[in-house]
Parts: C-alpha cells; sequence; structure tokens
C-alpha cells in the first residue's frame, strides 16, 4: 500500500484499507475513522495512541502517556505506533503525536505526564 492517496480508489480496483485502530472494520478513507471501533469507553476515554517513529522523544510521550494514565486512575491501555503507513493514516506528519478517541490531540511535541493529564481534562476526559 502507498503511503499517499489513501482511499482513492481506481476504476475495478477493491478497497484495501482498514481504519487507522487497526481493529479491521473497513472505511471509505483510511484517515475516515469509526467512533466506535476501539472498544468500550472507559471515563470517556476509549484508547489512546502514541504514533512515532521509535526514538526517544517518541518512547519517552509514550512512557508519559502511560503515567498520566496511570495517575488519573484509567483502566486503559496506551498503545505505541510506529508503522509509518499507520502514523501516516492519521495525517500526522510530526512527532511524537498523541491520539484519544482516533483523534489527534498533540504532535510535534513531548508533553510530560501533567501536560497530558492537563490535555485530557481540558479535552473533558
Amino acid at each position: 500500500m502507498a503511503l499517499f492517496g489513501f482511499g482513492k480508489k481506481k476504476e475495478g480496483e477493491q478497497q484495501a484499507t482498514a481504519c487507522a485502530c487497526n481493529c479491521g472494520c473497513p472505511t471509505e478513507e483510511a484517515t475516515a475513522i469509526i467512533n466506535d471501533c476501539c472498544g468500550e469507553a472507559v471515563e470517556g476515554i476509549c484508547c489512546m495512541k502514541v504514533l512515532g517513529a521509535g526514538c526517544k522523544s517518541c518512547h519517552e510521550q509514550y512512557e508519559y502517556a502511560k503515567a498520566a494514565v496511570k495517575a488519573m486512575g484509567l483502566s486503559i491501555e496506551v498503545e505505541y505506533i510506529t508503522d509509518m503507513e499507520k502514523v501516516m493514516a492519521y495525517g500526522v506528519m510530526s512527532m511524537p503525536a498523541l491520539v484519544v478517541n482516533e483523534k489527534v490531540v498533540s504532535m510535534g511535541k513531548v508533553l510530560k505526564a501533567a501536560d497530558v493529564e492537563k490535555l485530557l481534562h481540558n479535552l473533558g476526559f
């Protein structure tokens, strides 16, 4: 699958993209996310992901996100995604990026655990 042109289907070509959360639900475009595809919401959050290239900053963001989730007493798992096709499906060009409920809420900077908590509270979680 090419990194660009997600969801653009030529005549006679089968649609091969799935939602960015990789649960297998089909979409018209890779960036079109089905709202309830990632499971049961806990405190309004159904999933949290850190998108990155595997670098030190991206790994730090992953650790800070896990710490924030733990500090908030949430029982969700933070996923760390380094597959560039999946990262590009979110439209992220600057990493690390933080995704909550399949929506990119931060990109291009490392948020400490307290900053992640503050962001989540500001988003209404």
